[in-house]
């Protein structure tokens, strides 16, 4: 006799540690596809001529699909089944870096920006399948330490990408290349052949990406991942089923949603802006300065390492986010606060920069404290919550945009001093995060919401 796929299938020991590995292997891709868009604004702004706004759009293609995709993709999903979605999901992102091939041969910027989006669109499938996975395989009190778990194969994934991107991309002769560039050696016709010959570098690697995707796609779909139901998902009392609750009652989810808008944009400011703000400082692309978003990363694999740890059984998940997001709000009045030079890692740069690194740190946690505490008692609103939570990715999209608009409004300032202020963007958002995990995830009615303020 056949049993119907059910919560007792996630929560078993040998299903979750074998759910738990798959997980982490999605992650990693999330991030291997992710974070190397902090060294492809650079690299675009270089090879394709781009100014530093033009550049945002780098992001804002990509990170747009979670907004545009985030609630197709719970309904595609409880269609199709998760396992079958994932595949999908997958392939979308084969089709975008195939994209990259035509997109350098001829050296368009329009369709790179699709394949950025179509990578988005196959990662917003994934991620609303991923992170309800993630939630139910155990009790909700320690939801954190397996967000911080997947994270680390995330996070891993960050630290190394831009690594694997300057290895692979950017050849020792492209070095010099880069250079020449910069320096002004090439203009008109010669540059133009320069540029093209550069920028020819993505073409091999992102194909090896495509076809790798494909693969994954089949893996997935026939693995041991245990196929999730809609209907254990979205798990609820007889009386909250039978409620007329919209899901825009529920006001810990919606104040959660901008919460994690906030995060995830600020997160991307520091990370995609870091190579262009040390720019400002003298230090090259073809230099020390490509590394510096993968110390970032690195430091963030630390942060999920201190939260698997710590979370649950010595620090509440709870306090955790309270404390990080406090760390950060410290990091980002430094940024605006504070100058002086130093050397760190061959790169010699403002102090401010750093800060801007050591925000990795706390940003591990943010994440996985923000989602436990906007999904929790949802009820039969919990797949359409996840999807709320990764339309708020598109934080990635529109953050970089504003902080580059108020670059461009400072552009009577030096370069350095236009991008150092406009760091001021990160202050409200992170100050907002505090309240949040302070107070604003116990609202339980928007009548509340004035009391706890």
């Amino acid at each position: 006799m056949s049993t119907k796929p059910g919560v007792k299938h996630v929560q078993n020991k040998s299903a979750t540690i074998k759910s738990m590995i798959i997980l982490v292997l999605l992650f990693f891709i999330f991030g291997l596809v992710s974070w190397v868009n902090t060294i492809l604004v650079p690299y675009f702004q270089l090879t394709l001529q781009l100014t530093n706004f033009q550049s945002s759009f780098v992001t804002f293609a990509f990170y747009i699909a979670y907004l545009v995709m985030a609630i197709p993709s719970s309904l595609l999903l409880n269609k199709m089944g998760y396992k079958r979605g994932m595949m999908y999901g997958l392939w979308c992102m084969a089709i975008g870096a195939l994209l990259f091939v035509p997109a350098a041969y001829w050296r368009v910027y329009q369709v790179f920006l699709l394949g950025l989006f179509l990578l988005g669109v196959g990662l917003a499938i994934l991620q609303s399948a991923a992170n309800p996975y993630v939630t139910i395989v155990g009790p909700i009190e320690s939801a954190a330490k397996r967000m911080s778990i997947v994270g680390t194969g995330n996070k891993l994934a960050g630290v190394i990408a831009n690594l694997i991107f300057a290895g692979v991309v950017i050849r020792e002769s492209d070095k010099v290349l880069m250079r020449e560039i910069e320096s002004g050696l090439y203009t008109g016709t010669s540059l133009d052949a320069a540029l093209d010959n550069l920028i020819k570098g993505v073409m091999f690697p992102y194909l090896i990406l495509a076809v790798a995707l494909f693969i994954f796609g089949i893996i997935v779909r026939y693995s041991a991942l245990p196929e999730l139901d809609p209907s254990v998902v979205n798990k609820c009392s007889v009386e909250d089923q039978n409620s007329g609750k919209s899901i825009f009652q529920y006001p810990a989810l919606i104040l959660g949603v901008i919460a994690m808008f906030f995060h995830i944009g600020t997160q991307m400011i520091a990370l995609a802006t870091s190579i262009q703000y040390a720019g400002t400082m003298g230090e090259s692309l073809a230099g020390p300065a490509k590394n510096i978003p993968s110390y970032t990363m690195l430091l963030t694999f630390l942060g999920y390492f201190i939260g698997i740890i710590l979370i649950p059984k010595y620090l509440k998940q709870r306090n955790a986010l309270l404390i990080c997001a406090l760390l950060n709000l410290v990091f980002s009045i430094l940024i605006i606060t504070t100058s002086g030079t130093v050397n760190l890692f061959g790169i010699t740069s403002d102090i401010s920069i750093w800060y801007l690194v050591m925000m990795g740190l706390p940003n591990a946690l943010l994440y996985a404290g923000i989602w436990p505490l906007a999904i929790n008692g949802l009820g039969k609103h919990t797949n359409l919550g996840a999807a709320f939570l990764v339309m708020a990715l598109c934080g990635s999209a529109f953050m970089p945009m504003i902080y580059h608009s108020l670059v461009e409004l400072n552009s009577s300032l030096s370069p350095f001093e236009a991008m150092k202020q406009a760091y001021w963007i990160l202050i409200p958002c992170f100050a907002y995060i505090v309240w949040y995990a302070a107070r604003g995830y116990r609202i339980k009615s928007w009548r509340r919401t004035k009391e706890l303020i």
